[in-house]
């Protein structure tokens, strides 16, 4: 079996009959003057409460960088960002459960050291011109090394990206190739909205560049001009022929900067899986769990904003506050898995068969904001208005709580 073909299994394996959702939160950890915590301390906080807690460490290049513990996974992004990964259910009150929980043992722990956790789209600090993202050093991963350096020349934001950055990300099910086409042609259409609707911001007229007037969604802005190869839209997925082969092209394809296999990390530039693999770097037995984790760090290494696992993973909103990110599951849950909202949104938005439809609303909002009229003569706030309607209709009383309760 080629590894083509594998990843093609891999993602199959992800049909489910479930509507599952997971969620991801980035957070900020600072001091009183907004400068985040430095790797050495983050990770000998990691040691000590996971030791504490019983949780199994993750190291990497010997360094603890996180934990699995029932429920939920931390680990250290870029510049220290601390990240939850909960554990996908379909009960929003568990995934509050345990984030609150992952809360209320940490902050506790930040404060002691003179810290606080905090959740924007982007570092404050940075977002204010105060500092530049070169004054915040990287964790000692060598994966973020590598990744330093080649998006010094890929684009022009690349240590915005990886030091000053932060997002909720949702992740969702697919019941079959053409479930998982269906729910993201559709989140691709209303992602602008997402991206706007979930905007975190510490400064009104903040912009990256300056005296632009593109005053929103500087994050996604960061990642527009990150890399060509590897961020923006799902590649191919307005095709006819789009599916799980097209998929497994794209992310065998991508360049990868950096290979971890067997506990070792090196840069490999821009080489793509299908030339390591054309030119024999991968020795040995290439096992299933093996091939598993190679195929799950070949994915990782596309930031779309969108990526297809054995789920699909939304990547479009800032990080927000807990109630607000309650909320943005609450929405997701009530679209995505809702046939008759589906049905709507499809019918709806039959008319958009292009990238360039989907960014020409992001780039008007860029500029106007919830303002800006995008897909006709619908402002971006009625288009979340209306999406909190369909949402709220297909909820639970007890869902539709947390849809409002922003």
């Amino acid at each position: 079996m080629s590894v083509k073909e594998y990843i093609v299994d891999y993602i199959r394996s992800g049909e489910t009959i479930g509507q599952n959702l997971g969620l991801e939160v980035e957070h900020f950890v600072v001091n009183d003057r907004g400068f985040p915590i430095g790797f050495e301390e983050v990770t000998e906080l990691i040691k000590e409460v996971a030791t504490r807690i019983n949780a199994e460490i993750i190291y990497m290049d010997g360094y603890p960088v996180g934990y699995y513990t029932p429920g939920y996974s931390v680990t250290l992004e870029p510049s220290c960002q601390f990240e939850i990964s909960v554990d996908p259910h379909s009960d929003i009150s568990e995934i509050e459960d345990i984030y609150r929980e992952f809360l209320d043992l940490w902050k506790p722990v930040f404060a002691e050291r003179g810290y606080h956790i905090i959740t924007k789209g982007n570092l404050p600090l940075v977002e204010s011109g105060k500092i530049d993202p070169d004054e915040i050093p990287l964790s000692h991963k060598k994966r973020y090394k590598y990744m330093d350096a080649y998006f010094r020349s890929s684009g022009k934001y690349g240590k915005y990206m990886m030091r000053a950055s932060s997002s909720v990300q949702i992740s969702v099910d697919y019941s079959s190739e053409k479930d998982l086409v269906r729910k993201l042609l559709v989140l691709q259409k209303i992602s602008p909205i997402l991206m706007i609707a979930f905007e975190n911001k510490s400064y009104e007229d903040s912009v990256v560049e300056k005296g632009s007037n593109k005053k929103h969604l500087l994050r996604i802005q960061e990642w527009g001009d990150l890399d060509p190869a590897r961020t923006g839209f799902y590649p191919h997925s307005f095709d006819k022929d789009f599916g799980y082969e097209k998929i497994a092209d794209v992310i065998t394809h991508t360049p990868l900067i950096l290979l971890t296999d067997e506990g070792e990390t090196i840069s490999v530039g821009s080489k793509t899986a299908e030339d390591l693999i054309n030119e024999g770097v991968f020795k040995g037995d290439l096992g299933n769990k093996r091939k598993q984790k190679l195929v799950e760090h070949f994915i990782s290494m596309g930031f779309f904003h969108f990526r297809v696992k054995k789920y699909i993973e939304i990547r479009v909103a800032d990080s927000v506050p807990v109630n607000r990110a309650l909320s943005y599951v609450a929405l997701i849950k009530g679209l995505v898995y809702s046939e008759k909202n589906l049905a709507i949104l499809e019918k709806e938005l039959g008319f958009i068969d292009s990238f360039e439809q989907i960014q020409e609303a992001v780039d008007e909002i860029i500029v106007n904001g919830l303002d800006a009229k995008i897909y006709g003569e619908k402002t971006a706030r009625e288009w979340y208005k209306y999406l909190m309607e369909l949402a709220n209709r297909a909820l639970t009383e007890k869902d539709q709580e947390y849809l409002l309760n922003v």
